[in-house]
């Protein structure tokens, strides 16, 4: 019988709560834990290439909350989000994904918790079945070659209403840079793009290291050139690969806040697709 995959867990709870969450969560073996008891702490470890998050716990007696959970929707648009507010009567989660209002009678959070992860898992299968999916897939079919199979990518995925799009692959002979290797977008913007990103500091280097998605606007960071100089307005990155990490897409839009959870979704489809072509290449 196969294990359930972990479920990697951020709780930002207050000081005095520590120890109530942390016995709470000892229970779950499928849970990995990590505690902050600040807002900006949560911001560094969601930020850190060295740390995963599927689920962000936050204890509404820090304070800000609402507004807090808005701000990290721009950026992490499939960080799944659980709000804890024992105050409250009952539950509205507005931008949250869920709110719990008893979150250790029952095991209340954790049943949330499990079922959010859950659903997203499932969510991903039913997606697979999507038609630009479906196409992409039988494009892979006829790519004899690597670049073949990156090129086809970044065609299904401007496809889908992107302005730009470009494919940067990781290099053993290159510790810590990422190459371009395949892009299409305008002329202007293909003939200046940056050859090389590096591992620290760009979008690019964060979601190869990171194995997350992410979303950007002009002031987010890190960034790519494109966005933070305005040329485009959002972007969003995926990772190519988990255990093996082949690079990142990386599909931006001139139109402001275009890209939804569904968009991330489908490129993050995409992805796990051209992911398990390139290791299938690979082993041949």
């Amino acid at each position: 019988m196969t294990n359930p995959p972990t479920i990697h867990v951020l709780a930002a709870v207050p000081r005095e709560s520590l120890a109530r969450y942390r016995d709470h969560f000892a229970s779950e073996p499928q849970i990995a834990l990590a505690l902050v008891t600040r807002q900006q702490e949560a911001v560094d470890h969601l930020a850190d290439p060295q740390t995963r998050t599927d689920v962000l716990v936050l204890d509404a007696r820090l304070g800000g909350t609402f507004e807090f959970v808005k701000e990290l929707r721009q950026t992490y648009p499939r960080l799944l989000i659980v709000l804890v507010d024992e105050d409250a009567d009952f539950g509205l989660p507005g931008q949250a994904d869920e709110i719990s209002v008893a979150p250790f009678a029952a095991e209340d959070l954790l049943r949330r918790i499990k079922r959010l992860a859950e659903e997203r898992r499932l969510e991903t299968l039913r997606a697979d079945t999507l038609p630009p999916v479906r196409l992409f897939a039988k494009s892979l079919i006829r790519a004899r070659t690597p670049a073949a199979m990156i090129r086809a990518a970044v065609e299904a995925i401007h496809d889908l209403d992107y302005d730009y799009v470009a494919f940067f692959s990781t290099d053993p002979a290159a510790p810590g840079q990422l190459t371009l290797r395949a892009q299409i977008g305008p002329p202007n913007l293909t003939s200046s793009a940056p050859q090389q990103q590096s591992q620290d500091g760009t979008l690019i280097g964060w979601v190869a290291q990171t194995g997350q998605s992410r979303t950007v606007g002009p002031e987010d960071r890190p960034n790519h050139p494109f966005v933070e100089g305005g040329h485009l307005q959002t972007g969003v990155c995926v990772p190519v690969g988990a255990a093996l990490r082949f690079g990142a897409l990386l599909a931006c839009r001139a139109q402001p806040n275009s890209i939804t959870q569904k968009h991330v979704m489908l490129l993050e489809l995409v992805s796990a697709q051209l992911a398990t072509a390139l290791a299938k290449h690979d082993r041949a």
